[in-house]
């Protein structure tokens, strides 16, 4: 039994979710391969191989995978997958691309973000906004699975030597071409990885009240997110956003402001160590899953928060 593992990375490093999915291959048992795929990547291929439980590393330079762009990576994906009994990739904007398009050229099924492997052919995975756990047990010779990095945890980044071989495979599929991207910059940590996330809702009352939320983020160290109802109001961009549709995040400490807690919420923050709500309403749902509940005014205690906070 033998895992091809998709890696996330920017070409020079490799990203947190890619460790967690190594977990995940673990979980199952057998060779575990990891595919870097992009245009210079050779540092982040070399740093896959320093990834423990790896193999080896598979390494696809060449200019038609420089973006990432779905129709080019699947068709890549689905070939070096032929000869592999399970594909995973990280339940990330890019793996939710790819991999259903690399399911469907192999012609099975894909179970979506697994947060626990029973067996190689069992899986749980969170349904009805994570309220419930499905185990899904699949009889297909290829198993594609995305993996909830959240549900596992983190594999060592050293300690590994896997072997680094080059892949020759060229899969242009000339059905769509890369124009451009806007990326947002920010000092603060990555949302989805971050250890603290400080998060406002439509209590926020309106984008420039979100200030209040930077401040206190930046004496703690924290990433910014917003409920869906913040962003739908207009508040702040949907990279932002926290929940069913957005980001799952699980880090140490989540603060919670002016957010009702509705169900989509609650779904991508509820495995955090530790939740502080700050809310006007005692009854808000959030605080039935709070470890903290501070009923306030938002605009006068975050401040007060944020002031008594040594950075």
């Amino acid at each position: 039994m033998s895992i091809l593992v998709y890696a996330e990375h920017d070409n020079a490093s490799i990203k947190g979710a890619t460790l967690n999915t190594v977990t995940a291959a673990k979980a199952i048992g057998g060779d575990i391969h990891v595919l870097v795929a992009g245009q210079g990547c050779q540092a982040a291929a070399d740093a896959a191989a320093k990834i423990d439980g790896v193999a080896k590393v598979l390494v696809a330079d060449n200019a038609a995978y420089g973006h990432q762009l779905a129709e080019n990576i699947s068709a890549l994906v689905a070939e070096l997958g032929k000869g592999y009994s399970h594909i995973l990739a990280p339940a990330t904007t890019n793996g939710k691309n790819f991999l259903p398009r690399v399911a469907a050229l192999l012609d099975v099924n894909q179970i979506s973000e697994i947060s626990r492997v029973v067996s190689a052919d069992t899986f749980e995975r969170p349904i009805y906004a994570g309220n419930a756990i499905a185990t899904v047990q699949s009889t297909d010779a290829i198993k594609v699975l995305t993996v909830r990095p959240t549900g596992f945890d983190a594999a060592a980044a050293t300690g590994g030597s896997a072997a680094v071989e080059a892949v020759s495979v060229v899969a242009d599929a000339g059905k769509s071409t890369f124009v451009g991207e806007e990326l947002a910059k920010s000092d603060r940590p990555e949302l989805a990885g971050a250890k603290i996330v400080v998060s406002g809702g439509r209590g926020m009352g309106n984008g420039e009240n979100f200030s209040i939320l930077y401040s206190l983020a930046d004496k703690l160290g924290a990433a910014v997110g917003a409920s869906r109802a913040a962003v739908d109001a207009g508040f702040v961009p949907n990279d932002m956003q926290v929940g069913q549709t957005g980001k799952v995040v699980a880090p140490q400490l989540y603060v919670a402001v002016g957010i009702s807690g509705a169900i989509q919420h609650l779904a991508g923050m509820k495995k955090a160590d530790f939740i502080i709500a700050i809310n006007k309403d005692k009854d808000a749902p959030i605080g039935e899953i709070a470890d903290v509940l501070v009923v306030a005014d938002v605009m006068q205690f975050v401040p007060a928060m944020t002031a008594r906070c040594a950075r």
